[in-house]
């Protein structure tokens, strides 16, 4: 009987007959590990690996679905991911390719809050010294807040009561959802443009994912670069939002902020009497103390008697000039006497004079210096002459030019002094009187013969 030929797969096929079995069997399934080795491709797409005490499994989550997460994953997190377990066909390993992925422990948005807040902290966002005070009395004061929220309405409800002839600008936008943060910014942008005095920007109270958009960074850095005041009016008073933090003031609800934005009116009367009593008073005094000024400028000497006062400076200016008329006697006979005094001396040191003794003494000066240095030339050339003699007579190149030659053993060019220093085969440099030649040793002999 012919042996039955085996069913021979490729690589391919088995990897995929392995990604079918894998994808159907198992499918999506949600699991709980630590990231590892986080990487962030150009493309937007993260790899990483989750792995727990004994095990690790690859992981993939493309840009839509990261860009959908509520907080930043890094290398050493401890997450609950949910995803298709499948298989990587080119490399031929498992992965799983997440949808969607929240911390273990500390919830996604609670995480972002903190990290989110911790940032914007370390740039300085929430400084004391970039807030900014509210104005006394605004006339135009901009809200932005939903429009059919109950925020509004109790806003304009203490503004009437309060003060009802304010002026305010509503700018509508969504305080929840995914589109509020950005129509927030926008809304905060175009009151900028409009110009007001003073902002409230807020909604009523409601849970963490409620509250987000004020938790946004774009939302948050709008309050903070805004040149106008901004009164930040978030949820009830135990919830905090970050724009609490970047604004110049916060409120705990929407109410508080209307409060604060705008004075009683009866409070603000109150407060202009008492300023203009305490005026009047000032004034009273101050007018009193100089109606007593006056009375005694009035019995002083400078009123009684002023003539007498312009007799003694009239009296006075007279003994002054005349001391200076003497003053300038006595200093312009003293100048003419120096000035004769240094036409002597000048007259005694002419410069041509000067010059021309100066100029014989140059002279011998020149002279003489010729004189010596012929002298000492002569004798370094005299000395000179005879030390190059006496080095002609040690060189030993002029022993050399007797007939005498002296050789370096090679290649190490070491100065041989005795036959014994060298072998048969040896290669020498021999330097003559006038030029040099390489040589080899073909022989040795015992001694020269005479």
């Amino acid at each position: 009987m012919q042996k039955e030929q085996p069913e021979i797969w490729t690589i391919a096929q088995l990897t995929r007959r392995v990604k079918n079995l894998l994808e159907g069997q198992v499918g999506a399934v949600w699991i709980a590990g630590e990231i590892s080795n986080w990487k962030l491709a150009a493309s937007g797409h993260a790899y990483f690996t989750l792995k727990d005490a004994t095990s690790q499994i690859d992981a993939v989550i493309f840009r839509g679905r990261l860009s959908r997460l509520k907080f930043r994953p890094e290398s050493g997190l401890e997450v609950i991911a949910r995803g298709q377990i499948t298989v990587y066909e080119r490399r031929g390993n498992y992965q799983i390719i997440l949808e969607e992925m929240q911390p273990k422990g500390m919830g996604a948005l609670q995480l972002a809050f903190e990290r989110l807040k911790a940032k914007l902290q370390a740039e300085g966002v929430f400084d004391e010294a970039h807030k900014k005070a509210l104005p006394l009395m605004p006339r135009r004061i901009g809200v932005v807040t939903s429009p059919t929220g109950a925020a509004i309405r109790d806003i304009l409800q203490v503004l009437n009561r309060r003060f009802a002839n304010v002026h305010v600008v509503l700018c509508p936008a969504r305080v929840q959802g995914d589109e509020a943060a950005a129509e927030i910014v926008e809304a905060i942008e175009t009151l900028e443009q409009w110009g007001v005095d003073v902002m409230i920007v807020g909604r009523g109270g409601g849970s963490l994912e409620d509250l987000w958009p004020f938790n946004e960074e774009p939302v948050v850095r709008a309050v903070f670069a805004a040149k106008t005041p901004i009164i930040s009016a978030v949820g009830h008073e135990i919830d905090f939002a970050l724009t609490d933090f970047a604004a110049d003031l916060r409120a705990p609800t929407p109410s508080a902020a209307a409060e604060l934005v705008v004075r009683e009116q009866q409070a603000l009367t109150e407060q202009l009497h008492t300023i203009q009593r305490r005026l009047s008073e000032a004034l009273a005094r101050k007018l009193e103390r100089a109606q007593h000024r006056l009375q005694v400028a009035q019995t002083s000497f400078v009123f009684t008697r002023p003539e007498e006062l312009v007799r003694q400076r009239r009296q006075t200016s007279d003994e002054l000039r005349m001391r200076l008329e003497g003053a300038l006697q006595d200093r312009a006979q003293q100048t003419r006497l120096r000035w004769e005094r240094c036409n002597g001396k000048l007259q005694m040191h002419s410069p041509q004079h000067r010059l021309h003794l100066a100029q014989q003494r140059q002279k011998t000066l020149q002279e003489h210096l010729e004189k010596i240095g012929n002298r000492l030339t002569e004798s370094r050339r005299q000395h000179l002459a005879a030390m190059g003699a006496h080095l002609n007579a040690l060189s030993p190149l002029a022993i050399l030019s007797r007939g005498y030659t002296v050789a370096w053993k090679m290649p190490e060019k070491k100065l041989v002094k005795r036959a014994t220093q060298l072998q048969v085969g040896d290669k020498l440099s021999l330097r003559f009187g006038e030029g040099a030649v390489n040589a080899t040793v073909n022989g040795m002999e015992d001694s020269l013969e005479e």
